[in-house]
């Protein structure tokens, strides 16, 4: 356990975070500068004077200005410190190292389903997808035919039968950006590797029809997907009776799979945050970017996303971009979210949350970096819309709002097929069909909640690992849990309700 109060990021640095609350008069440093007044824990402490309107600087970088004048020893929150918009250097390319990769024979492995097309995956559950919100009761009701453990006891290989629904598909312009990014999402669930079975349903007269969402497949998977429509069927008990039939086909067929070792390579690691706090930044997150860094080097993917909140922080990844095209991708996506929340009378930087504030961070800007510090350090080597399928080996970005359950939804359709979501002031989460590992920021939410948490790196902030080191930590339980170990929010039971389609345009 580190004896100092405070931490400093870097030298040039102005501000000091609270490693633990400081009372007011604590001496925090050699200086015999003290707190001018209580400082939470998690949130910043001036180290220096800083005027009005001067930059205040963490991670080395600008994370807000100051709204009035600052003292040595003051507390720096939205009180005296704001939000402006400043030109960032986003010079393309200017970061971009080769990678590291380990060689082939010395690169990880895991145990794993391996499809007839060839993509692997960490979990085998049949699927229950619908087209429009009209089928979802529908779905629900055959995949509750299943919930009982008796039900799928002769099924041991199978992970369990599951409906996935949302609040949508209907009410929209046909061939629209949001119909064909709903078609796109759902078409990337029903091709998911973690699959084993997949049963697509629709009422029949709605604007995403089940025979077009199909039309955005190729290859086995749509070939061995079921679809159907109540209408056709005859109403809701025939669809329910003939649905529980098709499930009882699949899984006679998916109980016939067996994990198989893989090559980490075959790992495609979504990363999340949500709930954060004054540490996420500058713990849980750069371990977590730490993991991120060694599975590209084993040859896998890493998915960082939530483009509202890495603004502020977007210039780093532009520095790192393989190519100016690479670059432009990501440049385009941040004009395209400042024009579409300006239409919307809203701003990109209306941000951090309540939650956000409370536990110590004050700006976009200071959430950003520390946000982006999940994607670690290597090689931006492409950037994808929301959903889209993910071909790129490396560190990856995709287009997503900043809505933890959404963000994730684009995620796992785009291929992601292990999650890792770093929280701070303690987010309950998980993601059927795919296992997601909870990492706690502070020792004491992680202490609070450990039913919910998987890895405490709050560790990190007590001085008793280091980054690296949970970042090691981290990559081993990617491993291990893509190997079938099951996470606490998948013992729990979560993962049913979090399948939220990006709604994009009007509702008509």
């Amino acid at each position: 356990m580190s004896s100092s109060p405070t931490i400093r990021l870097h030298e040039n640095d102005n501000v000091v975070v609270a490693r633990v609350a400081i009372a007011r008069g604590t001496r925090l440093n050699r200086d015999a500068l003290v707190a001018n007044t209580d400082i939470p824990a998690g949130h910043k402490v001036a180290i220096q004077f800083i005027p009005q309107g001067a930059p205040i600087r963490k991670f080395n970088q600008t994370i807000a200005f100051a709204s009035t004048d600052i003292a040595a020893g003051d507390h720096v929150h939205t009180h005296n410190a704001a939000f402006k918009s400043f030109a960032r250097d986003r010079e393309a390319c200017a970061d971009a190292r080769p990678t590291a990769y380990l060689p082939v024979g010395e690169r990880a492995t895991f145990q794993g389903y391996r499809r007839p097309d060839g993509k692997a995956g960490t979990r085998n559950y049949i699927g229950i997808l619908t087209s429009v919100n009209c089928s979802a009761t529908v779905a629900r009701m055959i995949a509750d035919a299943f919930r009982e453990p008796s039900a799928l006891a002769a099924y041991p290989n199978v992970d369990g039968v599951i409906a996935l629904v949302h609040r949508t598909g209907c009410g929209m312009q046909a061939g629209g950006e949001g119909h064909e990014l709903l078609k796109r999402t759902i078409a990337g669930y029903a091709a998911h590797p973690n699959f084993g079975g997949v049963l697509l349903i629709g009422l029949g007269c709605e604007v995403a029809q089940v025979e077009d969402i199909r039309s955005f497949m190729a290859g086995p998977a749509a070939a061995s997907m079921q679809i159907m429509t109540i209408q056709d069927e005859g109403g809701t008990r025939r669809t329910v009776e003939k649905g529980i039939e098709f499930v009882k086909g699949m899984l006679a067929e998916a109980n016939k799979s067996r994990r198989e070792t893989i090559p980490a390579s075959e790992l495609t690691l979504a990363l999340q945050c949500g709930g954060s706090d004054g540490y996420s930044g500058i713990g849980a997150n750069p371990a977590l970017g730490v993991a991120a860094d060694l599975l590209v080097r084993h040859g896998g993917t890493a998915i960082l996303s939530e483009t509202p909140e890495i603004y502020g922080a977007e210039h780093l990844l532009v520095r790192r971009a393989v190519s100016e095209a690479v670059a432009a991708k990501l440049i385009e996506r941040i004009t395209w979210w400042e024009d579409y929340t300006a239409r919307n009378g809203g701003e990109i930087d209306n941000n951090p949350a309540p939650g956000n504030k409370a536990g110590g961070l004050t700006t976009i800007l200071e959430k950003a970096l520390g946000s982006a510090a999940k994607g670690g350090t290597t090689n931006l080597v492409e950037v994808y819309r929301y959903a889209e399928r993910i071909h790129a080996k490396g560190f990856v970005f995709m287009d997503s709002p900043g809505f933890d359950p959404t963000s994730a939804t684009g995620q796992v359709a785009s291929g992601a097929n292990i999650i890792c979501f770093t929280t701070g002031r303690g987010s309950v989460f998980g993601f059927k069909p795919v296992p997601s590992i909870k990492i706690a920021t502070n020792t004491p939410m992680y202490d609070r909640m450990a039913d919910d948490m998987d890895i405490n790196c709050g560790k990190i902030i007590d001085g008793a690992a280091t980054v690296e080191e949970m970042g090691a930590v981290i990559f081993r339980e990617v491993l291990d849990v893509a190997s079938g170990r099951r996470p606490r929010s998948e013992a729990l039971g979560f993962g049913d309700n979090e399948f939220a389609p990006w709604q994009l345009g009007a509702v008509m």
